[in-house]
């Protein structure tokens, strides 16, 4: 397969996974390329959270699939490191998440960086 026929299907899919909503609760921003034909992601996530140096940014990969699954079609998988938003402090801290989510990127999912840890949380689309 040719190189531009493997990106044919691509599409940017942006959203979040959190709480959206919840006085000081971390939430995830996310802006993924994914190309289905060979079931990949990349881009970026962006983290708030409500508290002295809450924010991060970073860049990420990982893999999205199909299900079968009834109402989640599909589940993504991704991780890389993000860095204080504020610049300050040149550290990386690991970050994954997942996501069951329906063909419209809306469903549940988890993350973690450092010692915070989320579970079962809403994944909703962003325009």
């Amino acid at each position: 397969m040719a190189n531009n026929e493997a990106l044919a299907g691509a599409y940017l899919a942006k959203g979040t996974i959190g709480n959206v909503g919840m006085p000081g609760a971390p939430i995830v921003e996310f802006s993924l390329v994914v190309v289905p034909s060979t079931h990949t992601v990349s881009g970026t996530v962006y983290i708030s959270q409500a508290i002295e140096n809450g924010n991060y940014t970073g860049q990420v990969t990982g893999t999205i699939y199909a299900t079968g699954l009834g109402s989640v079609t599909q589940v993504v998988a991704i991780h890389g490191a993000v860095t204080p938003a504020s610049g300050i402090m040149p550290i990386e801290i690991p970050f994954e998440a997942h996501m069951a989510i329906d063909n419209s990127w809306n469903g549940t999912g988890g993350f973690s960086y450092g010692a915070t840890h989320v579970e079962n949380v809403p994944v909703k689309p962003t325009n």
